[in-house]
């Protein structure tokens, strides 16, 4: 299990690669008047147009936003939550997005979540199951 968590960790970080290469090629060639109007002036003040991973509210991405508890069941519940909250977010921006270049990124990006959530959901179960055969319900069975 460990080794499919690693795997997918990664492929993970690949989807912010890819979507901070599309925020740097939508950027890179701003103009200063253009910037100004797109209300992108803040945010270049503090990082030009260097990708500088933060909530569209302005938040910085924290280690915090990860909930990992070492409980198989509690972990693979915020699993499956993140992947949701990402699909809404890949929702979102094909909402307000016309570029079909963005957009098709975005749809693979989404289809990935969708296929993680479904995988995650897999794990859920099979643990359930595993539990259930030892007679421990919803406890962290490494400690418990």
């Amino acid at each position: 299990m460990r080794r499919g968590c690693s795997s997918l960790g990664t492929e993970e970080l690949g989807h912010l690669e890819m979507v901070g290469t599309i925020v740097h090629q939508l950027t890179r060639d701003l103009s200063d008047e253009q910037i100004k109007t797109a209300g992108f002036d803040a945010y270049f003040v503090d990082h030009t147009a260097g990708v500088y991973p933060t909530a569209a509210s302005g938040f910085p991405w924290s280690a915090a936003g990860i909930g990992v508890k070492g409980d198989v069941i509690a972990d693979l519940t915020e699993d499956l939550a993140a992947e949701q909250k990402a699909r809404v977010t890949y929702d979102n921006i094909l909402r307000l997005s016309d570029d079909p270049d963005v957009n098709d990124v975005i749809k693979f990006l989404r289809a990935r979540e969708i296929v993680h959530f479904q995988r995650f959901g897999e794990g859920l179960r099979l643990a359930r199951e595993k539990m259930d055969q030892k007679n421990v319900y919803y406890v962290n069975p490494s400690f418990d």
